[in-house]
């Protein structure tokens, strides 16, 4: 069984959808799409899921494990969840069995040089059907 990390902004800005107006709303929505489907069984086959996000916490949103998901975030800047997903990677004893969500070629590139699997944002977002975000 494998570990999904998913690139949260990479996969809220793979739908133009107008998340833009209101970034804090759309990164919980895709959190709590990700805890529905993550506790629905349609995960099955994942041993687990941590949703990355760049910048401070948001309140209402605590990092750290929660009821099916969990959620690191990378403060610093612009692209702070890819050097996260990157250290998350490089600190797994298996490497192999992490599956990194994101559509960004130079995070695919980096993860994929250090044995992580890597799945696009379209692929996640196919995996709710109708139903999800």
């Amino acid at each position: 069984m494998a570990w999904l990390l998913v690139d949260a902004m990479n996969v809220i800005g793979s739908r133009p959808d107008g998340w833009w107006r209101d970034r804090p709303g759309a990164i919980r929505r895709l959190a709590e799409d990700l805890s529905v489907w993550a506790s629905s069984g349609a995960a099955r086959e994942w041993e687990g899921l941590t949703l990355v996000i760049d910048g401070r916490p948001l309140s209402g949103l605590a990092a750290g494990d929660g009821a099916s998901i969990e959620v690191v975030y990378a403060p610093g800047g612009r692209n702070a969840a890819d050097d996260r997903i990157v250290e998350l990677v490089e600190g797994d004893a298996n490497p192999a069995s992490l599956v990194v969500v994101t559509s960004d070629r130079e995070l695919r590139r980096r993860v994929e040089g250090l044995g992580a699997g890597v799945r696009g944002a379209g692929w996640l977002l196919g995996s709710w059907g109708d139903g999800g975000w």
